[in-house]
């Protein structure tokens, strides 16, 4: 860290030192392909530059025995002497992709939340909005949430004045489909292209994919709420302000689903934002792979696992949830309590907290019997008694998280670890996970 202030002597002893352990390994891995007078020039100079440094030469008698050695090893180094700074560079990397590698494989892997299934202990991606008439931060202030919070704006800008349209799916949710596009221009990925219509005129915007706030934002920017949202399409409908629409589910495929265009009474101005807002990114943490290879997980651990084997996901992702059910516990929800074994379920702060409907915390919520929901374990006055070799999990925000009352069970071979530290965004979360 202070090498700017040894001595010019002290740095070429270091240096003196590091040639000759270059010379060292050279001769042990070169020796067959040397011939005897090689071998006796390489060791003859290397024992000519040992010996002035432990008769403590000065500095420039020290470069002049390095100057020789180097003459030496240069013919003979083969793949060790001499290197580009390419290759050096490409060992680095190469070094440092198996250094990472091996990390996240065996000891910590990175993962992102989200959705919000294991809110408020975990965030996942939110959006902040800033409905137009309303202050939005300036430039300085962007910079500032984008580093800290990860915060990317979103806008969907009026082409044209006129009256404002949304598309709805029939289950009453905003209409989107599903795109490809890049993040950050490289990667693939897809995305969520919700539309709207200012007097006929299109206006387009995507979000990820696994952001699960649209909905909100909109119905707050241009209905107030939810239930104002819900009010307003029911005397829609009854004057005949919607009109039935196919809506492509996917780009490229021919599947379409029904869905509505809808009138909202409200009238735009040419450049005006009918929506805007800045998605907060999910927590970052990582995950410690370690643990579960010598202790067995344990009822209220925070629960990271691969979905590639879960039937009811058909995906290949990792998901977090938290653990609520071992082999053999029988599981029981009586809102807003989850009872494992014929008690309320005990393990983690999240349960008495949920059970006590603690703050945010809502409280467990049977599974809904709607057909279009898919639920399949734990409706009212239903009990479940976990199989051999899976574990059960479920989310802490239990009224809106898609877990294993929906897709089942985890299979024993496919969990990955519990987490462990919340390293971005820099929020009061930061810090050990819970």
């Amino acid at each position: 860290m202070f090498g700017f202030f040894d001595s010019n002597e002290r740095k070429m002893r270091e240096n003196a030192e590091n040639w000759l352990q270059l010379a060292d390994k050279i001769h042990h891995y070169q020796r067959d392909r040397l011939t005897a007078a090689q071998t006796q020039e390489l060791l003859q100079k290397s024992a000519d530059l040992r010996l002035r440094l432990k008769q403590r030469a000065d500095p420039g008698k020290l470069k002049l025995g390095i100057e020789v050695l180097e003459g030496v090893l240069r013919p003979v180094g083969g793949t060790f002497y001499p290197k580009s700074a390419m290759v050096e560079n490409v060992e680095f990397l190469l070094m440092a992709i198996i250094i990472v590698l091996g990390i996240r494989t065996y000891f910590l892997q990175p993962f992102k939340i989200p959705t919000n299934s294991m809110w408020p202990t975990y965030y996942g991606m939110k959006g902040e909005n800033f409905p137009p008439g309303t202050a939005v931060p300036g430039i300085a202030e962007r910079i500032f949430r984008f580093v800290a919070f990860g915060a990317q704006r979103r806008e969907a800008v009026a082409p044209r004045g006129g009256e404002l349209a949304v598309q709805l799916f029939s289950n009453g949710t905003l209409a989107y489909t599903v795109r490809n596009d890049r993040k950050w221009l490289v990667m693939p990925t897809q995305v969520r292209e919700y539309t709207f219509y200012v007097d006929g005129a299109e206006a387009m915007i995507r979000v990820p994919l696994d952001f699960h706030d649209f909905d909100r934002l909109v119905q707050e920017t241009i209905f107030g709420d939810a239930d104002h949202f819900a009010r307003y399409l029911e005397t829609a409908g009854r004057q005949g302000e919607v009109e039935r629409v196919p809506i492509q589910l996917r780009e490229g495929s021919g599947d379409t689903a029904p869905g509505f265009l809808v009138k909202t009474g409200k009238n735009m101005h040419a450049g005006e934002p009918i929506v805007r807002f800045d998605i907060l990114t999910g927590d970052l943490l990582f995950a410690d792979r370690l643990s579960y290879h010598f202790v067995r997980p344990h009822v209220g651990d925070g629960f990271v696992f691969r979905t590639k084997n879960i039937a009811g996901i058909g995906l290949d992702q990792y998901y977090v949830k938290r653990l609520v059910g071992l082999p053999g516990d029988t599981l029981e929800i009586r809102q807003p309590v989850l009872y494992r074994n014929g008690r309320p379920i005990a393990g983690a702060a999240a349960f008495a907290k949920n059970a006590n409907r603690e703050g945010l915390y809502r409280g467990y919520f049977n599974t809904s019997r709607d057909p279009r929901l898919g639920g399949s374990y734990l409706f009212k006055d239903d009990k479940l008694t976990v199989p051999a070799h899976v574990f059960f999990a479920l989310g802490d925000n239990s009224k809106d998280s898609q877990d294993g009352r929906y897709w089942g069970f985890v299979p024993e071979k496919d969990v990955v670890g519990r987490p462990l530290f919340i390293y971005y965004p820099f929020t009061r979360r930061w810090g050990p996970a819970r």
